[in-house]
């Protein structure tokens, strides 16, 4: 629907810069390349673990970017992100705000009782699950205080 690539471009803009930042453009491109191979072929997957119908067409970025989420989560789990939480627009710590879309995102799957809205909740949980490696592939030293993971001492 229009507003689910809406809300892919939004948290692309939200999201994708500090990342981009942090990686650079080229490893930044890879990077999403990959997680959106990674997220393609989870869904993929899921269609046929859960034995859907594969001749239904996938097309999206949505996969693409939840690697950039878990990439973000990894890498600025302290960045406040505003989040609009019954009614109130309010800012928690980036970890809670993917986390929660992350479970969110797994609740979906899990209670989805096939029609699925054309959501490929597959992509998204596998995308999101490739950013974590691929976040520590492309980006392994972090400068110190930055992330879950520290910088050696030298």
């Amino acid at each position: 629907s229009i507003m689910h690539l809406f809300g892919n471009m939004l948290f692309l803009w939200i999201f994708g810069d500090n990342i981009e930042s942090r990686l650079g453009s080229g490893r930044y491109l890879a990077f999403y390349i990959l997680g959106g191979i990674a997220a393609g072929l989870s869904h993929v997957g899921a269609v046929y673990a859960l034995a859907g119908d594969p001749r239904v067409p996938c097309l999206g970025a949505s996969g693409a970017i939840s690697a950039v989420l878990a990439a973000y989560m990894l890498l600025f789990p302290d960045n406040r992100v505003r989040v609009l939480l019954f009614r109130v627009i309010t800012e928690v710590p980036a970890i809670v705000a993917v986390g929660m879309w992350f479970l969110m995102q797994v609740l979906s799957a899990v209670f989805d009782s096939g029609g699925g809205g054309g959501v490929a909740y597959g992509a998204h949980i596998g995308g999101f699950v490739a950013g974590f490696p691929l976040a520590l592939w492309f980006c392994p030293r972090f400068p110190p205080g930055a992330g879950l993971v520290q910088t050696p001492e030298e």
